[in-house]
């Protein structure tokens, strides 16, 4: 690709030195996750029936995550010689682009698979404490296991963005577009996969269990509790991890770029010392959660991210008043004329992400927390019937998405407004917003794995039988403290996405001003002056992209939601046949094959994760090539504001029928059992997609979309304009693209829509569905019996 940055742009002297703390501080930050780690490790592990359980969840989600890393494999191969197929300055940065792309991809993955891995380790640890220590020790186990996972999300990042600088200097933000690329395709996918897998258990395993057998949520008489389990640490831990991961990288990977033309080699250093503060004080917020004798746990929680957020901005102030020099003109590059300081520039941006992350956690605890009205008139209205459930959600889903999205709206304008009038001083600043975020995310992180650990505590338990009342009330408030920090990571992730999407657009116009600016020499005035109008807003071709881009949203969204309905109506027929089949499950004599089910989510998923990912990366392809850089520019556009909205309806209106149904449990308006119970499971198990898989995963969709736009806006602008210009290859590349939407959306919707005649081989077709069979009542313990650990 053309270069777009200053080519005098080196790092030494002083800067080296502090890039390579930097480094230092990652390689700490790692070491933090290993002590945290060893300390979850560390704590009792309970019965032997607990034990058995949680090996079962182990089992399950290592045979998944990797089974999905052999069908990504393909992805990243391919991926990895189409990028070096793309123009660059020259052959170093086009190898060393490819190979980031595959320490990116790797990051992720490793991010989210250890992140998996302690969580399916730490679920025992906890419900354990909570019986034989109590509340606080239980929480303290679960919030050190996501400390852990926030440590290695920080850590990672820090590192990669860190050896890239000391590496590659002037020819760091070329390279750190494919870690970026990289860290985002990988975590879009494994958000996806994992969504579909753990929403169509969950949901299967809901409408089955509770609504017809009317049996608890984790009754061992379910056969899909297992996979339901599974399910959270693939996708809520595993999934979100990446995602939360690959957020950190891309923001990191926009305020280099822009950081290098509007600040020089500072612009290069002073986006990575911002995250290093907040990788120290994420370790100061992880020692400050500690729950107080009778104090909600959210409060708790959110106290350490408020007191290490505070540290956080005084300490970026602080740094960027010692580190940056008061006038532009003292900056190397020298190219930027704007009358503003640029260390209230830096330091203003920089306040306005912490503060945004702030506002976002309080905005979406108020939407989706027990404890505010949102939530409770939903589930009064389950007095009503699942119907009026429904309605009352989606009404605070799209309120919701209204407040938020003006509140990440004023932050990027805010910050935009702030740059005096240079634009490229004003796009720094909105990455700078970014990393103002970034220094929060290590405790976001802990509080967003808090939520299944918590979750799957309350599984194991209630599947063991080995915990008392007292011990089951702490799980079950451990459990509503997580979904709710669940749903407020959600929010912030979609916060942190927009920051960088709106960066990466930045990028993207500055890109395709460098490539005009190469072949304005030999090109006719008249051609150019042609495509410069594409950039109008007033010209039909800009709307145009922008209703692609929407569109592309809404198509993405559909795809991943109707996917979680076919796995699990794979799910509600398989649970079905085994209560008919399969004689003493109810009475506790005949155990449930847990296997099955994890097999048939597992193949779903991974057969469901393409369509949705190949419609990110080929969606942008097909419109620059076909319509211009100027729809493209539309196309991104478009895709931002309406992802936006789309991201934050889907989450909160999901989380507000989740604690719903909670308050529901909790006693309230009949309580378990209670016909308002069930309206209220309906509501759950709608939005269960909704927040767990289709609202996420449009985060990594946004920024891979802006991302291979970046990628490609060079070969874009060199087969349109100049000596090479070839409109024919052109247009074949942009057909091929389309063609291959397409052939993806076709072969997705060809699969059944009757779960049952297209799954495996000795899968009969459905019965029709059975009475509900009238088991104990849901306060009553299931009939006891040994947990085994299926066969995988």
């Amino acid at each position: 690709m053309t270069g777009i940055y200053p080519a005098a742009v080196e790092v030494s002297g002083g800067n080296l030195v502090l890039v390579i703390v930097v480094a230092l501080i990652a390689l700490g930050a790692l070491a933090m996750a290993a002590m945290f780690r060893q300390e979850v490790l560390a704590a009792g592990e309970g019965t032997d029936n607990m034990k058995n359980i949680a090996q079962a969840v182990q089992e399950g989600a290592n045979a998944y995550l990797q089974r999905q890393f052999r069908t990504l494999a393909i992805f990243a191969a391919v991926a990895f010689f189409l990028l070096l197929a793309l123009p660059a300055d020259d052959a170093t940065v086009r190898i060393f682009r490819s190979v980031f792309f595959l320490v990116g991809a790797g990051f992720s993955a490793t991010v989210g698979y250890l992140g998996m891995s302690l969580a399916v380790r730490a679920n025992l640890r906890v419900a354990s404490a909570a019986q034989t220590e109590g509340r606080n020790p239980a929480m303290n186990i679960g919030f050190r296991t996501g400390a852990t996972v926030g440590m290695l999300t920080v850590g990672l990042g820090l590192l990669g963005a860190s050896l890239v600088v000391i590496l590659f200097q002037d020819h760091a933000p070329h390279v750190l577009e494919g870690f970026g690329f990289g860290a985002a395709l990988l975590a879009m996918f494994m958000r996806v996969g994992g969504g579909i897998f753990t929403k169509a258990a969950d949901v299967g395993a809901d409408l089955v269990g509770k609504v017809e057998q009317n049996i608890p949520e984790d009754d061992p008489r379910n056969a899909a509790t297992i996979a339901d389990n599974v399910g959270d640490n693939v996708g809520d831990c595993a999934g979100m991890a990446a995602d939360l991961f690959e957020s950190y990288a891309v923001t990191l990977v926009a305020a280099l770029i822009l950081g290098s033309q509007a600040f020089g080699d500072k612009g290069l250093v002073f986006p990575l010392l911002i995250p290093a503060i907040g990788a120290l004080t994420a370790v100061a917020g992880v020692y400050l959660c500690r729950p107080r004798t009778g104090e909600n746990g959210l409060v708790t929680i959110n106290r350490a991210f408020y007191i290490s957020a505070a540290i956080g901005a005084v300490a970026s102030v602080i740094l960027a008043f010692v580190y940056l020099p008061g006038d532009f003109a003292d900056f190397a590059n020298g190219t930027v004329q704007s009358d503003a300081d640029p260390r209230i520039v830096a330091s203003v941006a920089v306040l306005i992400g912490i503060a945004l992350a702030s506002i976002i956690l309080s905005l979406t605890g108020y939407f989706t927390g027990t404890d505010h009205r949102p939530v409770k008139d939903v589930g009064k209205t389950s007095l009503t019937g699942a119907a009026t459930v429904i309605l009352s959600g989606l009404a605070v889903g799209f309120e919701s998405a209204v407040y938020t999205t003006l509140v990440i709206g004023a932050a990027v304008f805010g910050a935009f407004l702030i740059g005096a009038g240079s634009i490229p001083v004003a796009l720094f600043a909105v990455a700078l917003a970014g990393c103002g975020l970034l220094t929060t995310v290590g405790v976001i992180v802990a509080m967003d794995t808090f939520g299944p650990v918590s979750d799957n505590a309350q599984g194991i338990a209630e599947m063991s039988g080995d915990v008392d009342e007292a011990g089951a009330q702490i799980l079950t408030e451990l459990d509503a403290v997580g979904n709710t920090t669940k749903a407020i990571t959600k929010g912030i992730a979609i916060a942190t996405a927009v920051l960088a999407a709106s960066a990466l657009f930045g990028s993207y116009t500055n890109a395709l001003a460098e490539a005009l600016d190469e072949i304005r020499v030999t090109e006719e005035p008249g051609r150019l002056s042609m495509l410069s109008l594409q950039f109008d807003a007033s010209y039909p071709n800009v709307l145009v992209g922008m209703l692609l881009g929407a569109a592309v949203v809404f198509l993405f969204s559909g795809l991943a939601i109707n996917a979680v309905g076919r796995a699990a109506g794979a799910v509600v027929f398989e649970v079905r046949r085994q209560f008919r089949d399969i004689p003493g499950i109810m009475e506790g004599t005949g155990r449930p094959e847990y296997g099955r089910v994890v097999d048939i989510v597992t193949k779903d998923s991974l057969r469901e994760l393409a369509t949705p990912g190949l419609l990110a990366i080929l969606a942008p392809i097909a419109v620059g090539f076909g319509l211009g850089v100027g729809p493209l520019a539309g196309f991104l556009a478009g895709a931002i504001a309406t992802g936006t909205l789309m991201a934050v309806f889907l989450a909160n209106s999901g989380g507000a029928w989740d604690n719903a149904k909670k308050l529901v449990e909790d006693g309230n308006h009949g309580g378990k059992g209670s016909e308002a119970h069930a309206a209220t499971v309906i509501g759950d198990t709608v939005g269960d997609p909704f927040k767990d898989t289709a609202g996420p995963a449009i985060n990594p969709l946004l920024k891979v979309m802006n991302l291979v736009s970046l990628l490609i806006v060079g070969a874009i602008v060199k087969l349109s304009f100049g000596e090479d210009a070839n409109t024919p290859l052109r247009i074949v590349i942009a057909v091929v693209a389309f063609a291959g939407i397409v052939a993806a959306v076709y072969v997705s919707k060809r699969r059944s829509t009757v779960i049952g005649e297209d799954d495996a081989p000795g899968r009969s077709a459905p019965p029709p569905p059975p009475p509900p069979v009238q088991a104990a009542p849901p306060s009553d313990p299931a009939p006891t019996q040994q947990f085994e650990a299926p066969q995988h």
